[in-house]
């Protein structure tokens, strides 16, 4: 039965990390993102982050965005710098033309640094980007 699910492969979106000046509180901040550099709007995204390690545990944060226009992006959360000492999750599901799509992201635990920054694509920033 479970072999009979068509479950279609996600391409063009990603989750960033990016660190960013906050002009309200004069801080630098580490800021989620989810990216869409596809030619087509998405609906409904639905996004769960989660942190873990082995012994360690994060609640879980639950974000709907209605729709993300091609193209574009949207914040996620705010992420505290103790988060990277863990393994962070984040399970993406969309619709794309009436078909659903779902993908997980994983920033591996100590992979989120300032040396790991890179050009990221859409937003004029640097980050650390999973694809």
């Amino acid at each position: 039965m479970k072999k009979d699910i068509d479950i279609p492969k996600v391409e063009g979106v990603y989750v960033a990390i990016v660190n960013e000046y906050n002009d309200i509180y004069k801080t630098q901040d580490w800021n989620a993102y989810i990216i869409n550099d596809k030619d087509v709007d998405l609906e409904m995204v639905l996004i769960v982050t989660s942190g873990y390690s082995e012994k360690k545990m994060t609640s879980i944060f639950r974000k709907k965005v209605d729709l993300l226009p091609k193209k574009s992006y949207a914040k996620i959360e705010l992420m505290q710098e103790d988060l990277f000492a863990l393994n962070n999750q984040f399970k993406v599901t969309f619709f794309q033309d009436n078909k659903m799509f779902d993908k997980t992201y994983t920033f591996r635990k100590n992979t989120v640094n300032l040396q790991a920054l890179q050009e990221l694509p859409l937003m004029e920033a640097r980050g650390v980007l999973v694809k």
